[in-house]
C-alpha cells in the first residue's frame, strides 16, 4: 500500500476515538438497534436465559473490541452457534435446560481457553484448511436447523419435546394447524416485514434496521392482543434487576464425554466462523485494512472466557451486523465498543421494554436468518463453482442434519479428499505440495508449482508467498501442476489483489494449459495436457 493510502487511514485507539467518535457512535448505535433483538432471539433458541446473548454482546463490545486484531467487525453471539450451543444444554442437561445450561457454560469457558491458545499459537492460517463449500454447507445446514425449530414459535405452538430434528420437521404442518392466531399474525406480520425490507433498494429507508421494525411492530400487536394477560409465557421474560441475569458455570461434568464433545463444537465452530467472517468483513472495509486474525482468535477467545464465567452465549466476529456497521460509515473498533455500551445502557434503563416483546417476533427473525443461510441462491452459488462443490455442500448438509455438526463437516471434507482421489491426486501430494521459489532477478521472483495444489496442501505455500518482499514481479508458473481447487483458485485471486494493492504485480504462466470444471473464474481446475 502506498504512503498516500497509508496517511489516509484512520487512525486507532484513543486518537481513532477523538478523531472519528461521530461516525463511530452513530454506526455503534445504528448496530445496537439490529443486535438487541438477534441477541435475545438466538438466546433463546439456544435454550439460554435472554439475557445471554446480550452479556455476551457487550462485552464483545466492551472488551474485545478493545483487544481485538480486527478494525470494523462487531462481537456477539451469531445464529450460527445456535445448534451447536442448544446440542450441548440438551445434552448436557439430560432434559433440564438449567442445568444444562450452566454446564455448557463451563464447556464455553474450557473451549474459550484453547482458543486463546490457538491464537497464541498463531493458528489463525488454519481457516485455510476448511473448503468454502464444506463451511457454506455447514452454515445451510445449520440454517434448515434454525428455520425447522423456529417457524413453531413464529405460530405459538410446540413440538414434542425431545423429538429428532427429522421428527419435528414432519409435525411442522401439525404445529401450524394448531397455531394460535393472534400469535402467528404477529410472527407472519415480522417476516413479511423482513422480506419486504430486503427488496428495498433506497439506502436512507434502509438507515431503518428491519429488525427494530420487527420488534416495535411485534411489541403494538402483543398490547392490542393483550399477549401480557392471555400468553404470558410467549413474550420475552426478564429480570429489572439486570445483575441478577448473571449465572456461573459448573464444571461438575468436566469429566464426561458429552461435556469434550460440546468444548470441542463450540471452539472449533466459533473459532471458524470467527475466522471466516473477520476475512470476510476485511473485503467490505473500504480502506481495505487487514485484520490480525491471531490476535482476533485471542480476543474472542477472552471475551467468551468472561462470557462463560458470567452466563453468556459464546461469540464470535458477526457478519451481518459487520456488515451493517462498515454500511452505516464505521470507522474503527470502537463502533463496536458503542454498540455494546448502547446495549448495556438499554437494559439497565428499559428491562420492562424488552418483557413487552413477543417471542414470535424474535422467531421470525431467526427463522429469516436461517433462511438466508439456506436459500436457494446459496445453492446456486455453490453449483456455479462445479459440480464436485454441490456434492461437498450436498454431502456436508445431509451429514449434520442426519448426525451432528462436527460429523457432518468430517464428511464434507471427505468427500472433498475422495473427489481429488478420484481426478488423481497422489496420496502424497494430498498434504504436501511441491513448490519452489527463486529470484529471477533483482525485481522479480519465480515461483513454480507442481503437482496437485488443493486446499488441504495450500499452507506451506501460503506461508512462503506470504513472507515474500512487497513490490516486486511475482511470476506463478503452472505448467507442471496438474490440479488447481476452488480453494487454491480463491486464494490465488485473493493474494494477488491483496499484494498489487501494496505496489507488487502477479503474472500466471501455464493457466491456458488448464480446464476449468466449471464456468465460474475460480472453478477447480485440471491441465489438459495430463488428461490423457
Amino acid at each position: 500500500m502506498s504512503e498516500t493510502n497509508l496517511s489516509a487511514l484512520p487512525k486507532t485507539g484513543l486518537a481513532g476515538l477523538k478523531e472519528n467518535w461521530r461516525s463511530d457512535l452513530l454506526s455503534g448505535f445504528l448496530v445496537f438497534l439490529i443486535a438487541m433483538p438477534l441477541c435475545l432471539g438466538i438466546s433463546l433458541a439456544s435454550g439460554f436465559p435472554p439475557s445471554a446473548g446480550i452479556i455476551t454482546a457487550i462485552i464483545g463490545g466492551l472488551l474485545v473490541s478493545r483487544l481485538s486484531g480486527s478494525f470494523v467487525t462487531i462481537n456477539g453471539p451469531a445464529a450460527g452457534l445456535i445448534v451447536v450451543v442448544l446440542g450441548a444444554v440438551q445434552s448436557l442437561g439430560n432434559g433440564d435446560n438449567m442445568v444444562g445450561y450452566r454446564y455448557t457454560l463451563a464447556a464455553i469457558v474450557v473451549a474459550s481457553a484453547f482458543q486463546i491458545v490457538m491464537g497464541l499459537l498463531k493458528a489463525g492460517r488454519l481457516s485455510s484448511f476448511f473448503p468454502a463449500s464444506v463451511v457454506h454447507g455447514m452454515l445451510a445446514a445449520i440454517g434448515i436447523i434454525i428455520m425447522t425449530k423456529q417457524i413453531f414459535a413464529v405460530v405459538g405452538s410446540a413440538p414434542i419435546k425431545g423429538s429428532s430434528l427429522l421428527s419435528t420437521m414432519a409435525q411442522i404442518p401439525e404445529g401450524i394447524m394448531n397455531m394460535k392466531p393472534e400469535i402467528a399474525i404477529i410472527g407472519f406480520s415480522g417476516l413479511a416485514i423482513l422480506i419486504a425490507w430486503s427488496l428495498i433498494k433506497n439506502k436512507t429507508i434502509k438507515m431503518v434496521p428491519a429488525p427494530l421494525i420487527v420488534v416495535v411492530v411485534g411489541i403494538a400487536l402483543g398490547h392490542y392482543f393483550n399477549l401480557s394477560t392471555a400468553y404470558p409465557k410467549l413474550l420475552v421474560n426478564i429480570s429489572d434487576d439486570f445483575s441478577s441475569s448473571f449465572f456461573f458455570p459448573d464444571f461438575g461434568k468436566i469429566a464426561t464425554g458429552e461435556f469434550w464433545g460440546a468444548v470441542l463444537s463450540i471452539c472449533l465452530v466459533g473459532s471458524l466462523e470467527t475466522l471466516l467472517s473477520a476475512m470476510a468483513v476485511d473485503k467490505l472495509d473500504p480502506y481495505k485494512r487487514h485484520s490480525d486474525l491471531n490476535k482476533d482468535l485471542t480476543a474472542v477467545g477472552a471475551g467468551n472466557l468472561l462470557a462463560g464465567l458470567l452466563g453468556g452465549l459464546p461469540m464470535i466476529a458477526e457478519i451481518v451486523r459487520s456488515s451493517a456497521n462498515v454500511t452505516n460509515g464505521a470507522k474503527t473498533g470502537w463502533a463496536n465498543f458503542f454498540h455494546g455500551l448502547f446495549l448495556l445502557m438499554f437494559v439497565a434503563l428499559f428491562p420492562a421494554l424488552i418483557r413487552s416483546i413477543p417471542l414470535a417476533a424474535l422467531g421470525a427473525l431467526l427463522v429469516f436468518t436461517g433462511f438466508r443461510l439456506a436459500s436457494p441462491k446459496e445453492f446456486g452459488k455453490v453449483m456455479g463453482l462445479g459440480k464436485e462443490q454441490m456434492v461437498m455442500f450436498v454431502a456436508t448438509i445431509v451429514g449434520v442434519i442426519a448426525t451432528d455438526l462436527l460429523v457432518g463437516v468430517a464428511i464434507g471434507i471427505v468427500t472433498k479428499f475422495i473427489i481429488h482421489l478420484l481426478r488423481g491426486v497422489k496420496p502424497g501430494n494430498l498434504f504436501k505440495i511441491d513448490f519452489a521459489i527463486t529470484p529471477a532477478n533483482d525485481n522479480s521472483v519465480l515461483i513454480e508449482i507442481r503437482g496437485a495444489a488443493i486446499f488441504s496442501n495450500l499452507l506451506g505455500l501460503k506461508d512462503a508467498l506470504m513472507a515474500l518482499e512487497p513490490g516486486k514481479t511475482l511470476i506463478f508458473q503452472l505448467n507442471d501442476a496438474y490440479l488447481l481447487d476452488h480453494t487454491m483458485m480463491e486464494f490465488f485471486h485473493d493474494f494477488q489483489h491483496d499484494y498489487e494493492a501494496e505496489g507488487g504485480h502477479c503474472q500466471f504462466v501455464g493457466m491456458e494449459y488448464h480446464e476449468a470444471f466449471a464456468d465460474h473464474p475460480l472453478a477447480a481446475r485440471r491441465n489438459k495436457q495430463n488428461l490423457a
